[in-house]
């Protein structure tokens, strides 16, 4: 047994030198470290950097029937970030995420997912292929950065047609073309994706595309779009976008038409301002995703001395077919930036009035962890 115990602690200590040595290797394997980023530079071509973004929730829900609220404390998005260059020209972005973690009915050992995974190659301005799990290009609000929204959260009718294409929060697998012309002013993106795959059956890819138009600053190219820059540019974009799959009979289609407005009216005050409008059609592809019109709204004014940003947000829904409800969503709140996107406080009060029903009232507080 002496021996037995005197060889377990040889073997932990060996271990612990191991795990000493191999940090050792790796923070002096470090040839440069970016400033402000947990990143490893290798050389001019290959570098890795690393990321967080945790948003903790406390959110009470009122049910329409009973008026009664559940009242929930969970992790809204819980995510690792990884992305890098690897040669000249091609990057990488790898996202984790454990979405509604604690959330009722409370599971906190399932729900971790891929959330993105993709590459991409650089050919010039005008020419960039990404290849894998990625949002699709369809609007403004369906591409934006969780880590930057203006309001609590995505618009209600960004990611309607997940379900039906069997994606993931409006990522799909495929294929996109994107490029910038005139400055970085003009943007598109288009691709193939995956859309609904049936068993054994030969469907369609499915189609997205979007055109977007700086007319003041040009924001700076990237895989996701900024929510608010906080009073930092002066941006007017006019977008549009488009979702198509093939099917029997009518084919689904849905469009989008939008426009983003960000701009200081001062030194110390600036707004954010953002109008998305949707069109969905499943027809006889998706029947599932009823016809309809929606339009979202969001609007915040960011004083800059006091770090504080009150906002609004307004959706409605109009389905074309009669036995459809429409509804009207609502939502107030403020966020207190204690340190940017990096860190922040949200507190936000929404309501869902339904044209048929009772309407229900929602409280929600979001304390937002953001590092990349």
């Amino acid at each position: 047994m002496t021996r037995q115990r005197s060889a377990e602690r040889v073997t932990l200590y060996t271990q612990r030198v191991l795990v000493v040595a191999l940090l050792a290797v790796a923070l002096t394997s470090m040839t440069g470290i970016a400033s402000g980023q947990a990143s490893i530079k290798v050389n001019d071509n290959v570098s890795i950097r690393f990321g967080t973004l945790l948003q903790g929730w406390g959110d009470w829900t009122q049910d329409p029937v009973s008026e009664g609220y559940a009242q929930n404390l969970f992790l809204r998005r819980a995510r690792l970030l990884v992305g890098g260059q690897v040669a000249k020209n091609i990057t990488f972005f790898i996202e984790t995420d454990n979405p509604n973690l604690g959330r009722s009915p409370k599971a906190l050992g399932s729900g971790f997912i891929l959330q993105d995974a993709l590459a991409e190659v650089k050919f010039s301005d005008p020419l960039t292929i990404s290849a894998g799990l990625m949002f699709v290009p369809f609007c403004r609000n369906c591409i934006q950065s969780a880590a930057t929204l203006l309001s609590l959260d995505y618009s209600s009718f960004s990611f309607l047609a997940t379900p039906a294409t069997q994606s993931s929060v409006g990522r799909d697998i495929g294929f996109q073309a994107k490029g910038y012309f005139n400055g970085n002013r003009i943007e598109y993106r288009v691709g193939a994706f995956q859309g609904f795959r049936a068993a054994g059956s030969r469907n369609p890819l499915r189609g997205v595309g979007r055109l977007q138009v700086n007319l003041l600053d040009a924001e700076t190219p990237g895989i996701f779009y900024t929510g608010t820059y906080l009073g930092t540019k002066r941006v007017l974009a006019i977008g549009g976008g488009f979702d198509m799959q093939a099917g029997p009979g009518d084919n689904y289609q849905a469009f989008a038409i939008d426009g983003f407005l960000d701009y200081p009216l001062t030194d110390s005050v600036s707004i954010t301002a953002q109008v998305d409008y949707f069109m969905y059609d499943g027809g006889q592809t998706f029947p599932t995703v009823v016809e309809q019109n929606a339009i979202f709204a969001e609007a915040g004014l960011y004083f800059k001395p006091l770090r504080i940003m009150p906002f609004v947000k307004f959706e409605t829904q109009n389905f074309d077919p009669a036995a459809a409800v429409d509804n009207t969503r609502y939502q107030a709140g403020f966020t207190y930036y204690i340190s940017g996107h990096n860190a922040n406080l949200k507190v936000a009060y929404s309501r869902l009035d339904p044209d048929v029903g009772n309407a229900s009232n929602q409280f929600t507080t979001q304390l937002q962890v953001f590092y990349y």
